[in-house]
């Protein structure tokens, strides 16, 4: 262990290219991590504006075979580490994200408690997370919270849904209106500006797979945002929403379809999505549109208190 832990550095976020070496890192371990092809729309995040909220480990070659981030708009620690490394690291990952959780309270990265997504067959990792406190959120009566990783293939026709009459669905143009429909949608300020502006920014935003729908008054309305990687051919839809005034239009799915369709258009082999537990309303929306659940994904959960 003494040898190991001379072997290994660790250090905060640095440089832009930073994002590259970990989402390189996540590409070469996709079956294990919830999130890769979106990457670039978690990258944007607010979180990156502090690198302390960010941790990277390296090993003796100076290769990257581990990082972590405290994601304060989702909630989240976020966290990939290469397989043969995580025996060793991974509650050296949990610890370290424990501490900066400890840190960050009173400021504007606090949260009252932490997420960690794992899969249900990660029994490891799941020993860990319940060693350094986190509990399963899976049966805690009405707050119960589970999710699922879904997939669609290519070899399924995409069902087209238009827009009733009046409805534009179209590219994103005008940042300031989606990110006050998506602090609408889902009733949080935590989309912010410069964070939407940034996923403009990203080398790897496609502009055509930035979906919305524009009401007859000139409202945006609905969104989907679609991710593609061109190495895995592979496609991910985050996030999906509508404005509650508009709901009984299904716009929703409008947007979805149409985001499928330029995924599919572009050779995605299987398109994957994040959603809530089966007896959600998203769950049956994207079921509807033949994505199959491949992982049912366990959420951990750690509180911290706030002086």
């Amino acid at each position: 262990m003494d040898d190991y832990r001379m072997a290994i550095t660790q250090r905060p976020f640095s440089t832009e290219q930073d994002k590259y070496l970990m989402s390189a890192l996540a590409r070469q371990c996709s079956e294990s991590n919830l999130h890769n092809v979106d990457l670039p729309y978690r990258f944007s995040s607010w979180a990156f504006d502090n690198p302390e909220n960010i941790s990277l480990w390296f090993d003796e070659n100076q290769q990257l075979v581990a990082w972590a981030v405290l994601q304060t708009p989702f909630w989240t620690i976020d966290y990939v580490c290469h397989p043969e490394q995580e025996s060793h690291l991974h509650q050296e990952i949990l610890s370290w994200a424990d501490q900066r959780a400890q840190a960050t309270q009173n400021t504007l990265y606090a949260r009252p408690a932490w997420f960690v997504m794992v899969f249900s067959g990660q029994n490891n990792r799941i020993r860990d997370l319940e060693n350094a406190g986190f509990k399963c959120q899976s049966d805690v009566g009405e707050d119960s919270w589970s999710k699922v990783l879904m997939r669609r293939s290519s070899q399924t026709p995409v069902k087209i849904y238009e827009a009733r009459s009046g409805f534009i669905v179209r590219p994103l143009a005008e940042v300031q209106k989606y990110v006050e429909l998506h602090q609408s949608v889902f009733e949080s300020k935590n989309m912010t500006l410069d964070w939407r502006t940034r996923t403009l920014q990203h080398p790897g935003y496609k502009p055509d797979l930035d979906i919305v729908v524009e009401s007859p008054d000139k409202r945006l309305v609905a969104f989907c945002i679609c991710w593609f990687d061109e190495n895995s051919m592979t496609g991910h839809v985050e996030p999906l929403g509508s404005h509650k005034d508009f709901r009984q239009y299904a716009l929703g799915r409008v947007a979805l379809s149409e985001g499928l369709r330029r995924l599919q258009s572009l050779g995605a082999q299987n398109i994957f999505v994040e959603t809530d537990n089966y007896r959600n309303t998203a769950f049956r929306l994207y079921e509807s549109f033949d994505f199959q659940t491949i992982q049912d994904v366990l959420v951990y959960r750690k509180d911290y208190e706030t002086e």
